[in-house]
């Protein structure tokens, strides 16, 4: 019973490498990552079990090189908080910046005009006739021909402007 009450509070909390190192290593695998999405992944404002599954997986794939071998709750606080950080200061850099703006989110691309299908523009983001039509008609529209403009959104998400 005593062992099960033995807790050695200072290594909890007492960091067995540099916090700066911790930093430094969140901030690297951060932008890896953040890059390697922004240039070679595109969404569709909804999550499929294959995005899932990658998210996961980068997630399990990155946790060693972020965190090393830490075993301090300090570690995993810093390294969280560098995280939370990086994702802030990438909002707050594209608010405040047109140019960094225009390189952390994609324009938009359009995908329907005048009811005609945009074939290239969604070849190129990898969505097929049948997954836009599926959408539109979650926005209760039946017939693409009804649509004015159809954009997807650097966010990933869909927008749709209806014809008079």
């Amino acid at each position: 019973m005593e062992k099960l009450f033995d807790i050695n509070w200072q290594d909890m909390w007492t960091p067995n490498i540099s916090l700066f190192e911790v930093f430094i290593r969140g901030t690297l695998t951060y932008w890896s990552i953040f890059l390697l999405l922004r240039l070679f992944r595109r969404g569709t404002g909804q999550f499929s079990v294959s995005d899932i599954l990658l998210i996961i997986l980068i997630g399990d794939a990155a946790q060693n090189a972020m965190a090393g071998d830490y075993k301090s709750i300090t570690e995993g606080v810093v390294l969280i908080g560098t995280l939370v950080f990086w994702d802030l200061a990438i909002d707050y850099l594209g608010y405040k910046s047109r140019v960094f703006s225009n390189f952390a989110q994609a324009s938009p691309k359009l995908l329907i005009k005048d009811g005609e299908f945009q074939f290239k523009n969604m070849r190129r983001e990898f969505i097929s006739e049948e997954d836009l039509a599926s959408y539109l008609r979650t926005k209760g529209i039946d017939d693409p021909k009804k649509v004015k403009a159809c954009y997807l959104e650097g966010s990933g998400n869909l927008s749709v402007l209806e014809k008079d």
